[in-house]
């Protein structure tokens, strides 16, 4: 990741801040109802059904090795695009859009993290990539409604 005169949204979890390139975020959105994912890993959260996609919910937290928490209205959801397709993380809250300079990016530790000065501290910055290396994440999940044999009705639609 080259951060030269690009923007991050620095974004808190569990009272830590953190950076992910805004070149990677689709939308932010509040927290919704994330629904379980039977047989997935520890690394997906559940899915989330955003405009009739359905988008897993990669679990930032455990990934971090941060502890567990159940979601609350003030999380927010950052969707972003991974190189599988979007992926969503909860947040405990968004907090702004910084533009980078040269200066403020210093590359930490063996593995490259790199760490981006604000104003008023450090933050890590996270790759994407990076971040969902080695998961598997659920494929296709935004195909079309699967129909049940001669009912002629299709799963989540309504029958009315």
């Amino acid at each position: 990741m080259d951060p030269r005169g690009r923007e991050i949204l620095v974004f808190e979890l569990d009272g830590r801040r953190y950076g992910l390139p805004a070149s990677e975020v689709r939308e932010l959105l509040r927290a919704v109802s994330i629904d379980p994912l039977p047989l997935s890993g520890p690394a997906i959260e559940g899915v989330v059904n955003l405009r009739g996609r359905v988008i897993p919910v990669l679990n930032l937290r455990a990934r971090l090795g941060l502890p567990a928490r159940a979601v609350v209205p003030s999380d927010h959801m950052i969707v972003a695009q991974s190189e599988g397709g979007l992926v969503a993380m909860r947040v405990d809250r968004a907090l702004d859009l910084v533009r980078l300079d040269a200066e403020a990016t210093a590359a930490e530790g063996t593995d490259g993290m790199r760490v981006a000065r604000l104003a008023d501290g450090l933050a890590p910055l996270l790759d994407l990539r990076t971040v969902l290396a080695g998961e598997e994440l659920p494929a296709t999940l935004d195909a079309p409604p699967i129909r049940a044999a001669g009912a002629g009705i299709g799963i989540g639609e309504d029958s009315s």
